[in-house]
């Protein structure tokens, strides 16, 4: 499905509400209609946008429509293109994504949010490829279950190379067909735990051409032997007011920590 997303063929439009009156709708499906682009999904992105997959393969036609929905003062058209992964997830989850501005990207999530990103999170890990993804937050927000829970969602299978979910996790050597699996690795397990053996270990996986999610990414880069360029991270809180400080969190902690 996520790469039936990235056809030509598809239109992404979003648009804010200026004006709520009666019929706005109807009359913007209106117009699609009478320039024959399809409505594949609809749906409202907060409580003043509204979203819509298209299937429209002409870029005259797709042309007219950004003009015509230029003249309409009742809306403020915010998107009209190719769609991507973050419309995919506001159309089916009916909203936006938090993004903080920030290199790499920092999304930002709740945990009654887990949901929202596990698709996220999935859809990321289906493009696979040698992408690095930091998940931060406190002790018990849902880093490890909404990691192996997107594994699942993508049919990817998923190596713990450092974790403390159930019990201790500490690996030093990986079958030879982890290659084509995730791997997730506790960066405050793999930093006050781990020997030179899992090190030389993480070492190894990092260059490989598969995903790796690493939690506590602070704690990780903090540690200084290897150095690990991010290229997105995640930051899941209980309420979004909610701190993440890794100072408060020990290093030295029981399997039942941080699940």
């Amino acid at each position: 499905m996520a790469n039936t997303w990235m056809s030509r063929d598809f239109l992404y439009l979003e648009y804010e509400i200026e004006q709520n009156k009666p019929g706005l709708l109807g009359a913007v499906t209106t117009l699609l209609g009478m320039l024959e682009m399809n409505i594949l999904t609809v749906a409202g992105i907060g409580e003043t946008r509204r979203g819509f997959l298209l299937d429209a393969s002409s870029p005259r036609k797709v042309e007219a429509l950004a003009k015509a929905l230029s003249e309409v003062d009742q809306i403020r058209v915010t998107a009209l293109r190719e769609p991507n992964l973050l419309d995919r997830v506001a159309l089916r989850h009916g909203k936006r994504l938090s993004l903080a501005s920030s290199d790499p990207p920092t999304y930002r999530f709740i945990r009654e949010e887990l949901g929202v990103l596990v698709d996220f999170l999935g859809d990321t890990l289906i493009e696979g490829g040698q992408q690095i993804i930091g998940m931060r937050g406190m002790p018990r927000v849902g880093k490890t279950e909404a990691a192996i829970a997107a594994c699942v969602y993508a049919n990817k299978r998923w190596v713990l190379l450092s974790s403390t979910i159930i019990r201790q996790t500490l690996r030093t050597e990986v079958l030879e067909d982890a290659q084509e699996c995730v791997f997730l690795i506790d960066g405050i397990t793999s930093t006050s735990r781990g020997g030179d053996s899992h090190w030389r270990l993480l070492e190894k996986v990092m260059p490989m051409s598969t995903p790796k999610v690493i939690e506590h990414p602070d704690v990780f880069l903090r540690d200084g032997r290897l150095r690990v360029k991010f290229d997105s991270v995640i930051e899941i809180r209980h309420n979004p007011g909610d701190e993440i400080r890794m100072e408060e969190v020990p290093t030295s902690f029981s399997a039942f920590d941080l699940s």
